[in-house]
């Protein structure tokens, strides 16, 4: 007998009042300008709150109004929110950021980092800044963009995360120290997606540097993932880097994998690599054949395509604006409200959802202010036009500033069915959420460009178009200019002279070391001689003056211990009597 999904009736609504800009009796859709202020006040309340409370930590504590280190030590929040920034047109204050990232952060630093983590958040904000800089009114230094103070710290945290990638198979470990590298206890278990999104961030750092290394790896941990694809075409959800063996074997779209089918994606059309793209279109017909049961997405063994979880995770949410950026509008819109109804359930969506039951997961009921559902609004309003789309925009704005604001930001909902708080707000909230829905409700922002306007650049190798639209965002919504790729890729020889001697003055001014760089290859790309050979990181001469020191508490990664569950969720695991 086919299983079916049984959804409950008379799903309880949580009723938020409706404030001036939302449909009135007669149905009109949400009022774009009225919910665009809004949620730029919603930055700003989190934004300030962080400044005056937090900085430099990580990341805010918004109820007892300090900061805490999470991901690292990188005043990570300040990162996360710098091209949200320009986006809400602030272009003073992050000009003003820009210098502070430059004198406070340093990566020569004894901390255990998710490697996962620090890719798509730091990495892929400096990448992002940099490009943006000249829009926001930075003078930029010649030779941009390929070259520049953001790009330079872009490049040593990626650099510090390469040990990791120092395996037999290729595929990297979950957590680097970013001093010493792999620590020798340090577990081989690394979920999928902590395997499989790099390709967004390191591609644009070897275009826009000339290092190949960085194209080189994240390539190299992507096709050892698709060698070990089950025979029905499926992806478990943690793997050890090892020996190339599966540990979880439950497979799905969600949490632990959704990252890996989205680079898949956007590197396909970022790189324009065919290859990339049929990889994910014979992966979603695995996924549609076993794991969608009435456009809801279950979790299956990877190798016999029975089911094992029949739960909706909130990280699935992205995977309507995914279908959006293949082409399937209809599917996605199906699936899209499928989620559109857990969120009017609740007024947010929990970590987990039992689909059959109707209700939430014993203690996972939280929601920790995600964007993903309002990212695919994002990109289904784009494509479609559907004034729903907006009213989940609406819902939002109203749900997160009645539920989760407090004197000093806006905390994670611990529990979406009494709406108990807890005491923190990620960096993720004003990296991505704040920023989707503010491009929800700004048709006309730059993000949104049609190619109907740009600006040319001369970059060392000639002319180069920038600002023509075409975005790509990084899973953590850092916006990538695809044009740029193509700006900074001959080789580094023909760099002009005067590149050379910006370098020179930048290296005698920080009191560091010039990084070495590969010749990039004027041919196609090829693989490292050996899966996981990859240049160690630049040791330097002298370590820029540290921070005020700051108490030390466990940093979370991916995953943070050994794999002894059925599941485990970016770091955080669930046993099987959980």
């Amino acid at each position: 007998m086919p299983f079916r999904l049984l959804i409950p009736l008379g799903l309880l609504c949580v009723l938020l009042p409706l404030h001036h800009g939302a449909p009135g009796p007669d149905g009109t859709a949400p009022d774009p300008a009225h919910y665009r202020e809004r949620v730029k006040a919603m930055f700003y309340h989190a934004y300030d709150s962080y400044l005056e409370n937090a900085f430099p930590y990580d990341e805010l504590r918004p109820l007892t109004c300090d900061g805490h280190d999470t991901w690292g030590s990188f005043s990570l929040t300040l990162i996360d929110a710098l091209d949200t920034l320009l986006i809400l047109g602030n272009v003073s204050e992050f000009q003003r950021v820009v210098e502070v990232l430059q004198d406070n952060v340093d990566f020569d630093i004894d901390v255990n980092a998710s490697v996962f983590e620090t890719n798509i958040r730091v990495v892929g904000g400096l990448l992002s800044a940099h490009l943006l800089s000249k829009k926001a009114g930075v003078e930029v230094e010649a030779g941009w963009p390929c070259s520049g103070p953001l790009l330079r710290m872009a490049e040593e945290a990626a650099r510090k995360l390469l040990p990791a990638f120092q395996t037999p198979t290729g595929m990297p470990y979950g957590t680097v120290n970013l001093l010493h590298g792999v620590n020798p206890g340090e577990t081989p278990v690394t979920c999928t997606a902590g395997i499989g999104t790099f390709i967004v961030e390191f591609a644009t750092l070897s275009s826009l540097t000339g290092d190949p290394v960085f194209e080189d790896v994240a390539r190299v941990a992507l096709m050892r993932l698709w060698e070990s694809r089950s025979d029905i075409g499926l992806v478990g959800n943690h793997i050890d880097v090892l020996t190339g063996k599966w540990v979880a074997q439950d497979s799905g779209i969600g949490a632990g994998v959704d990252s890996y089918f989205e680079y898949l994606v956007k590197g396909a059309i970022l790189l324009q690599d065919k290859k990339l793209m049929a990889m994910f279109l014979e992966y979603n017909t695995a996924i549609r054949n076993y794991t969608r049961f009435d456009d809801w997405y279950l979790w299956v063994q990877m190798y016999k395509g029975t089911v094992s979880m029949p739960v909706f995770q909130s990280l699935e949410a992205y995977w309507p604006g995914l279908q959006s950026l293949v082409g399937d509008i209809d599917n996605a819109m199906r699936t899209f409200l499928n989620y559109y109804t857990i969120w009017k359930q609740f007024g947010g969506l929990p970590e987990f959802y039992n689909i059959p039951q109707g209700y939430t997961v014993e203690k996972r009921e939280g929601y920790p202010l995600r964007p993903e559902l309002i990212e695919s609004a994002m990109y289904l309003y784009r494509a479609t036009g559907d004034p729903t789309l907006l009213e989940l925009g609406r819902d939002a704005v109203e749900s997160i500033e009645k539920i989760s604001k407090v004197e000093c930001g806006f905390a994670t909902i611990k529990d979406l069915r009494d709406h108990k708080l807890d005491n923190r707000m990620e960096s993720f909230f004003l990296a991505e959420t704040v920023k989707y829905l503010y491009l929800l409700f700004d048709p006309a922002n730059f993000i949104h460009n049609n190619g109907s306007t740009f600006d040319a650049v001369i970059t060392p190798y000639g002319e180069c178009i920038l600002g023509a639209g075409g975005y790509i965002f990084n899973t953590e919504a850092h916006p990538i200019d695809p044009a740029a790729l193509h700006c900074c890729r001959r080789l580094k020889e023909e760099q002009w002279e005067v590149q050379d001697l910006m370098r020179e003055f930048y290296s005698l001014k920080r009191n560091r070391s010039r990084f070495q760089k590969k010749t990039m290859s004027s041919g196609p790309w090829q693989p490292p001689t050996r899966p996981g050979t990859v240049s160690s990181p630049e040791s330097h001469d002298q370590v820029r003056e540290k921070k005020p020191a700051k108490p030390k508490i466990p940093l979370l990664s991916c995953p943070s211990q050994p794999f002894t569950s059925k599941l485990a969720l970016l770091g955080q695991v669930f046993l099987d009597s959980s």
